[in-house]
């Protein structure tokens, strides 16, 4: 078998051949009259006229050879088939396609529309131009590329020789576009909020630092899509806003979590997180029947059916049922002994930090579609406090195949409540803990001038990724990998 290297030099005689011939193997230009789409929809009414029709595309195989070849081809919109015959074109063009062009190769086709003896919809070439000279071969096509680094970092490769992956991506581009037009049919303004913070508030994650030259000061990416800014705005007399954005947190991967990822919140004044838990029920059900056109899926081993009733559970409660700890009385060595038995490893020895983690080990378990609510102040300190149980708060997380699908909760608005939770928060910094909330005291400033109250909402990546049953990472189209050099 041929190294690359010995491939590489074939192609670039291959090239100067072209060139030798006359034709420029990198033009500007493209003579195309029809997409392949375009003639796939209107064949019926174009073979009769038996007009020159212009097409381009790559090369996806050749067979044949001599007097005849059979060339499949694909412009991005679907693949067709040209047929080159010795007898219905110049034979030295004939024969300079034959001896120059190879699998992956982008070639414009003249000529007009006919039907092959065996049925196929083709075109017959009476002419043919180069567009692109491909100097490296193409992947084989049954076996494509099987390293998953050498995928990523060669997604351009994959999309093309994965015709499933294709799909999963365009899949995904009608998800986001649903979801965008859910928003705004419900009344929302789609706005843009800043990616570089000099606190990064909304939730608790480690952020990715770096520092504004111009104003010689440090600053963060952000870790939510606008959150404290979205609030911000409920206070300015916007009613409704959203936005789909970039979020980036720098801590580790796994199948649901991403270093770089896009996700959707929104904020609506005068709504709490029980109305909110409905909205998004209606909202989650539109957009997956639109995208998916199924409401039944199987996820890592669960079956779940979004159509059925979306049962509710309660932080606390459910956690003591699972462990028999309750997790806002335990001490921290009973929670610690609890985490130690049942074999699960943690960071930080922190109540925010241990609790946490032994919901997590508990929501594995968890099929869905399960709202949890109520979670304890401390994990939660943006979300309002429940009026019969200060220790619990108004904040719902959708569970599905064992994984938080997303987050909501009726903001907190009282500024006074909002500084005490920043100063414990401040104190956990203090302490180590490199994923507490930053507090950000304008925005506490922001809430001593009022903030109606607002029901406050996030999700995306994941809950796409979940239910396409894949990591995330394989859901993104271009995921970070190591330079080679």
């Amino acid at each position: 078998m041929a190294s690359l290297a010995e491939l590489f030099a074939v192609r670039m005689e291959k090239l100067q051949m072209l060139q030798n011939a006359g034709m420029d193997p990198y033009p500007a230009d493209c003579r195309r009259t029809h997409t392949v789409v375009t003639i796939i929809d209107q064949y019926e009414t174009l073979v009769p006229l038996e007009n020159t029709v212009v097409l381009a595309g790559r090369v996806m195989s050749i067979r044949g050879q001599g007097a005849i070849l059979f060339v499949t081809f694909t412009d991005g919109t679907a693949e067709f088939q040209a047929v080159l015959k010795r007898d219905s074109m110049d034979p030295e063009l004939m024969e300079l396609f034959f001896n120059t062009i190879d699998m992956g190769d982008f070639v414009e086709f003249s000529g007009v529309l006919f039907t092959t003896a065996r049925g196929a919809d083709s075109i017959l070439v009476a002419d043919w131009r180069i567009l692109t000279k491909s100097l490296a071969p193409l992947p084989d096509k049954w076996s494509g590329l099987t390293d998953d680094d050498e995928r990523y970092r060669k997604r351009y490769l994959d999309i093309l020789m994965n015709p499933e992956l294709r799909d999963l991506f365009e899949k995904k581009s009608h998800f986001w576009r649903a979801m965008r037009d859910y928003m705004l049919d419900a009344g929302f303004l789609e706005i843009e909020t800043p990616t570089l913070e000099t606190t990064t508030g909304g939730a608790e994650a480690r952020p990715f630092a770096t520092h504004h030259n111009d104003y010689d000061m440090d600053m963060y990416l952000r870790i939510s899509v606008g959150e404290l800014w979205q609030k911000r705005l409920m206070a300015a007399g916007f009613p409704r806003t959203f936005e789909i954005g970039r979020v980036y947190r720098n801590e580790g991967s796994s199948p649901n979590h991403l270093q770089e990822f896009t996700n959707i919140e929104f904020y609506c004044a005068y709504m709490e997180y029980r109305e909110g838990m409905r909205f998004v029920e209606s909202l989650f059900k539109t957009v997956i029947q639109k995208t998916f056109s199924t409401l039944q899926f199987s996820v890592r081993g669960f079956d779940i059916d979004l159509d059925q009733t979306w049962t509710v559970i309660e932080y606390v409660p459910y956690v003591e049922s699972i462990t028999g700890i309750n997790v806002l009385t335990a001490s921290l060595s009973e929670i610690e002994a609890k985490l130690a038995e049942l074999g699960v490893k943690y960071d930080g020895n922190n109540r925010e930090r241990l609790m946490d983690t032994l919901w997590k080990y508990c929501r594995k378990s968890i099929s869905g579609p399960v709202w949890l609510i109520h979670h304890p102040k401390l994990v939660s300190p943006l979300s309002k406090s429940c009026v019969d149980n200060p220790e619990y708060t108004q904040r719902c997380q959708l569970i599905l195949a064992g994984a938080e699908a997303c987050n909501g909760f009726s903001e907190l608005n009282d500024p006074l409540d909002q500084r005490a939770r920043f100063e414990l928060q401040s104190q956990l910094i203090a302490d180590g803990d490199d994923e507490a909330m930053m507090p950000d005291w304008e925005f506490v400033e922001m809430l001593e001038h009022g903030m109606p109250p607002t029901f406050g909402f996030g999700a995306g990546e994941r809950l796409f990724s979940l239910l396409c049953d894949k990591p995330i990472r394989e859901t993104t189209l271009f995921p970070l990998v190591r330079p080679k050099h």
